[in-house]
Parts: C-alpha cells; sequence; structure tokens
C-alpha cells in the first residue's frame, strides 16, 4: 500500500521571480497646481467629482529616515473629474509633523514605527530629561479621507485630525478628539448610517484603566464651523487585559449593531509608554499572540447596551471588515482576515523595498488576507441547546456553537472559492457602500495580492463565490473605489475607480475607469508623475 501524500494547497503557492516594488515606497514630489491628464478610452461624463486618495509620500528628511511604512508623510491627492476629462493635483499635507520636520530637515516628531532621536541642538541635561516624556502624538494624518457632518477630514489612528477642502486639498483646521470626548485617538475607518451619522472606535487611557469606546457624531452641524462637537462615547468596554489590549484598525456596523473585533494583535502598554527612554518606536509593543482566540463584542446602536454574549473563534488578525448585516435572526460578519498576525511587522520600509530572492522568501512567508464569513446567532437564550451547531442558514458553511451561557463559537466559512488563492488573496475591500452597507449584498471589490502591495483588481460574486479580475504584469492597482451610476438599479450599475502604479516605467501612472458589471476597463488618465502606493480614498461628488 502505498502513502497518502497531501497535495500542497494552492493557498501555499511559491511565487518566485517578483519585481521590485522600492520606486512605489519612495519619496516623490508633490504637485500643487493641478495639471491635465491623457484620456485612453472613455471616462463616463456622469462622473463629476473629486476622488481623494491619502497615503505616505515622503520617507526621509536628510539623513534621518522612517522604519515603517504607516510612518511616511501624508501626500492627498486629487483626480478632478469633469465631462470625461481628469485634471490631478497632491499636496503634502501641512501637518505640524511636517513643518518641524521640514523646517529643520531631520525626524522630530516619532511616528509608529520610527522614535525622533532627541534634538542635538540641546544639551546633554535637556536630551536626557526628553526621554522621559510623554511620546507626543503625530498628526500625520496619512490613512485615509473621512466625513463627518459633511465635511472631509484625512484621519489616522491618533487623536489628530485635519480638516481639508476636497475641491482644491485646501487645510482648513487641525481637529483633536480629546478635545470633545475621553478618547485618545480613533480609527481611520468610520461607518455612517444613511442620514450621515458617524459611528467609530477609539481607546482611553484614563482613571478607569484602559478602555475600548464607541464614539457617535451626529450627522448635523449646529454652527457652520463646527466640527466633533456633539460627539459621544455610546459605550466603554473593557479589554480582556487591560495592560495588553487589542489593536484594532476598523471595526463592522449592522443595521442595528456595532461590532467590535478584539484580536490578539496585542499592545503592550508597559512597553508602550516606556518606548522613548528604551530607546524603541511604538510599533515594537505591538505583538501577535496565536494563542489566545479572537473575541466579537456586539453593541446595541441605539442603547450603547454591550450585548453580555460573546462570539469567539480561533486567532486571526484583520485590518478591513466588508460588510455586515441581521437576517433571519443571524448576524453576518464579512471580514478580511488571516491566520497570522505579522503584517504589521512586515510591512517595514526595508523590507518592501527588497529585490530577488529576499524579496520572494517575504512575500511566501507572509500571511495571506482572505474574505470570510461568521455568522453570529443574535437569539440565544438560557434555553437554547449546547454543543451543536446553531446556524440553519441553507448553504452556508459557517458554524456558531453555544459553549456556554454567555459564549458561541464560531467557525467561518469561506467567501471565495480556490481561484482567490491563484491571486494572493485580497485586501482593501471595498462595496457599494450607500446602498447596501448593512444590508444582504452580493459583490464586493479588493486588491489582489499577488504582491505586498496589490497586484490585481477583483470582483467577488457571494452569489456563486465567483470572481473577475483586471491584471497586467507590472502594474499595481490601489483600493478601488466604487461610484453608482446616477439612476442605477443594479448593485453593481456603476464605475470602479483605481490608480495604477508602475514601478518600472517612469511617470507611468494613470487613473482606472472599470465598469463595476463587467469588469472591463472603460478608459484610463495618464497622469505623468511619479506616486508612491497609497492607502485609502473617497469619491466626493461635485455639488
Amino acid at each position: 500500500s502505498h502513502m497518502h501524500v497531501a497535495k500542497p494547497t494552492a493557498k501555499t503557492k511559491v511565487v518566485t521571480g517578483l519585481e521590485s516594488i522600492a520606486p512605489l515606497i519612495s519619496t516623490v514630489e508633490e504637485t500643487p497646481e493641478p495639471i491635465t491628464t491623457t484620456v485612453e478610452g472613455t471616462i463616463p461624463s456622469w462622473i463629476n467629482g473629486n476622488f481623494l486618495r491619502n497615503g505616505p509620500g515622503k520617507f526621509e528628511f536628510g539623513n534621518t529616515h522612517y522604519n515603517h511604512w504607516f510612518d511616511g508623510m501624508a501626500m492627498l491627492h486629487q483626480f478632478k473629474i469633469q465631462n470625461g476629462q481628469v485634471t490631478y493635483k497632491s499636496r503634502f499635507l501641512q501637518s505640524d509633523a511636517y513643518k518641524k520636520n521640514s523646517e529643520r530637515d531631520r525626524i522630530m516628531m516619532s511616528e509608529f514605527g520610527t522614535l525622533a532621536m532627541p534634538d542635538p541642538c540641546k544639551n546633554f541635561f535637556q536630551r536626557f530629561l526628553s526621554r522621559f516624556e510623554m511620546m507626543e502624538p503625530t498628526d500625520n494624518a496619512s490613512v485615509s479621507f473621512v466625513k463627518y457632518k459633511g465635511d472631509y477630514y484625512v484621519s489616522t489612528e491618533t487623536n489628530f485630525m485635519h480638516k481639508v477642502n476636497p475641491e482644491n486639498l485646501e487645510m482648513l483646521e487641525k481637529v483633536d478628539w480629546s478635545k470633545f470626548i475621553a478618547v485618545n485617538g480613533a480609527t481611520a475607518h468610520p461607518h455612517y448610517d444613511p442620514d450621515g451619522t458617524a459611528y467609530n472606535m477609539g481607546n482611553s487611557y484614563g482613571s478607569r484603566g484602559t478602555l475600548y469606546n464607541i464614539i457617535k457624531v451626529p450627522p448635523e452641524k449646529t454652527e457652520s464651523k463646527d466640527t466633533l462637537q456633539g460627539a459621544e462615547v455610546l459605550c466603554s468596554i473593557v479589554p480582556a487585559n487591560k495592560s495588553h489590549p487589542s489593536y484594532y484598525h476598523s471595526f463592522a456596523m449592522s443595521e442595528n449593531y456595532v461590532v467590535f473585533i478584539e484580536q490578539p494583535i496585542k499592545m503592550d502598554l508597559l512597553k508602550i509608554v516606556t518606548c522613548k527612554i528604551r530607546g524603541k518606536a511604538l510599533n515594537q509593543g505591538i505583538y501577535w499572540d496565536p494563542n489566545q482566540e479572537t473575541v466579537f463584542h456586539l453593541i446595541d446602536k441605539r442603547s450603547g447596551e454591550v450585548i453580555p454574549m460573546k462570539y469567539h473563534t480561533k486567532a486571526i488578525s484583520t485590518f478591513h471588515q466588508i460588510n455586515a448585516f441581521e437576517e433571519d435572526g443571524f448576524l453576518m460578519v464579512d471580514i478580511c482576515c488571516s491566520d497570522g498576525g505579522q503584517a504589521i511587522s512586515n510591512y517595514l520600509i526595508q523590507n518592501l523595498r527588497k529585490s530577488g530572492e529576499a524579496l520572494d522568501e517575504l512575500y511566501n512567508t507572509k500571511d495571506k488576507t482572505f474574505p470570510r464569513r461568521f455568522v453570529l446567532p443574535l437569539n440565544v437564550t438560557s434555553h437554547t441547546p449546547t454543543n451543536q451547531n446553531l446556524n440553519t442558514r441553507p448553504s452556508s458553511k459557517a458554524t456558531c456553537v453555544k459553549i456556554s451561557e454567555y459564549k458561541v463559537f464560531c467557525q467561518h466559512e469561506n467567501l471565495h472559492g480556490d481561484d482567490l488563492n491563484e491571486y494572493g488573496g485580497l485586501e482593501f475591500p471595498q462595496i457599494n457602500y450607500s446602498k447596501f452597507n448593512t444590508r444582504p449584498y452580493r459583490y464586493f471589490y479588493g486588491c489582489g495580492f499577488g504582491h505586498m502591495v496589490g497586484d490585481s483588481l477583483l470582483k467577488m460574486d457571494l452569489k456563486d463565490k465567483t470572481l473577475k479580475v483586471w491584471h497586467q504584469k507590472g502594474f499595481y492597482p490601489s483600493e478601488p473605489v466604487f461610484v453608482p451610476s446616477p439612476d442605477a438599479v443594479d448593485e453593481d450599475a456603476g464605475v470602479i475607480l483605481s490608480v495604477v502604479l508602475t514601478p518600472s516605467q517612469d511617470k507611468g501612472t494613470f487613473l482606472l475607469v472599470l465598469d463595476a458589471k463587467t469588469f472591463e476597463e472603460l478608459g484610463r488618465a495618464n497622469v505623468p508623475v511619479n506616486m508612491a502606493y497609497g492607502f485609502h480614498g473617497a469619491f466626493s461628488a461635485s455639488p
């Protein structure tokens, strides 16, 4: 008898000969005056507004350099789309961090992965004392464009945001969350109710110890110069371990619930508080603990009550959720997640600039991210039987089992077929948010990660778990943003906008417009500038 040898799964597909993407993680010039672009194909004339993008664009000052991809100075991009034509402009966010660093041509403000060295112009004693100051939070808002009360802000995960005019990228004012509510920061991924009410999450480290807080921001201004007035903490959740709370980049929201995912990416607060004195950057206080379960906490959006039932799953890490909706007594939570938690530590600039075998090795050992669905039963009572699968949804492979009075253990189902392994998994998920967030839906879009950054665009169909793809070798597209067409009836009636970069070609950047239905290219606007690979964007329709 011969032994049965397990075939290696497609998931572990080994990639060789990856192209260097160092140019995409390199400092670029800003384009402060709008430039025209050359359009190939057709950009639909109904698209009228600004496609805004955010991400790091400067990685050193003088001979001091940043260590982590998240550290680079925020560069804001605007693609103004009107009558089938596109103009482009970009500006470095004039944050206090950027101004201080520029003034001295060295890194003066610490960032997530980079500790600013003591100022050489101070004497020894002042330098020695400065080690004992708390690290000043950065206002380098390089993650995304977000909206509160109809205004656009650029955001990172600290307490500082900057209000920006989407029509000209003018910086209007620096806004500090902690002046309005007792939080030390907030994510760059708020959620919105149809009326414009915004929800977010942020930690507080006060007299009550560490807390995760759900934040609610009203949809309307009471005065024209309002920013976050009226923001409130809807409720607070005590971390499983108060001195080692979880790191989170986003959260999920359904019609009635905010869903907080407490994952085993942990922050060692003692290390973080002492990082300056130990001469270490903040990111070194963050670690992955695969022995801990991941916990889903549900919060009633109306009452602010934290639901006593906790939903557990094995250790996973997640940065971005796709959608969440309630149906027939279940809450479906769709997220992009991976079975490891090393992503944050992998994205060091020196790693992303590797080439040859070192780059292949980095890619092949990194955790791939896949879209998955967790099915959470909402009506579990003391009479609900334990140790049997409570998921009665037809054709759903996810399981949820009541373990004890307040604990349900969940196992996911994949929202993809095997073909997604060919594209390296999916990140930067987007949906037709305005019409389908918190509702049953059929499609989502994302970047395929056949490299350390996105190298394809994917449209996933949940009905039959199939995908459509846009992929061209040597081209690296950004997060796909869906813009619905004016009289859209179908969920996928509209376009996908993405900025495509070409490391092997100088200034070969273009804005790509795909028909969201067919995923065929409608047109592209060639932008003769070099850009760094960015994070998140938004489409702001012109008034």
